[in-house]
């Protein structure tokens, strides 16, 4: 019953000698190297928004996506979270360009020195930007499928409303020629009073229109 224990202890002291031998990069390069891992993580790993970065500013930034495009079920807001999560990594390539391209420039005033220091940015920093404009043509092409497969699946979705809250309106005007009450709830239907109300309203306007156009047509003739 102890050997069990005894291994234990034995992984619990390699663990702790193992962390003596790995407390991370030491070196200038090595610590550049690992910065580098990090903002490759930051583009395409799991990782949304990094430590560095504002959490309320990515989440007013989900916020005026999901604004525009008022998802609804699982589906199409899980479509709209990528759109969001792809255009701030796409936010984060563009800074981390800027970035890069003014480290050297920082203490330059002289325009002709500033330009010269730019240059020898993008010269040394080449590697690292075509880096960058390999993640920036990814996260492009991945947003625009988003938002392709965003707007067919929202336009289906309407059309099939649009097409049932037809037929509850034309079922209720023939209950309301019977005198008598319809329950849209008890045939499935799931549409609240107000968008009830504004299709009825819709309704409406069509027919007024519709009444208004026969009317000139006559008049004209």
């Amino acid at each position: 019953m102890s050997t069990p224990h005894c291994a234990e202890i034995d992984r619990a002291e390699i663990n702790r000698a193992n962390s003596q031998h790995s407390t991370g990069p030491k070196t200038p390069a090595g610590k550049k190297q690992s910065s580098l891992n990090a903002l490759r993580h930051g583009l395409t790993g799991q990782i949304v928004v990094m430590p560095c970065e504002d959490l309320q500013a990515y989440q007013f930034h989900l916020k005026s996506f999901t604004d525009e495009y008022h998802p609804q079920g699982a589906t199409e807001a899980n479509l709209v979270q990528a759109l969001a999560d792809a255009s701030w990594r796409l936010n984060r390539v563009a800074a981390l360009e800027t970035n890069l391209l003014t480290l050297g420039t920082a203490r330059e005033s002289e325009p002709i020195a500033g330009a010269l220091a730019i240059a020898a940015a993008l010269e040394s920093q080449s590697k690292a930007l075509a880096n960058l404009s390999m993640h920036s043509q990814r996260l492009s092409r991945q947003f625009e499928r988003t938002v392709l497969q965003l707007r067919d699946l929202q336009k289906i979705r309407r059309a099939q409303e649009k097409k049932d809250l037809d037929n509850l309106l034309d079922i209720t005007e023939m209950y309301q020629a019977k005198g008598e009450t319809y329950c849209p709830s008890g045939d499935g239907f799931v549409f609240s009073q107000t968008q009830i109300n504004e299709s009825i309203r819709t309704r409406n306007r069509e027919r007024l229109i519709s009444e208004a156009e026969d009317y000139r047509d006559r008049d004209a003739a």
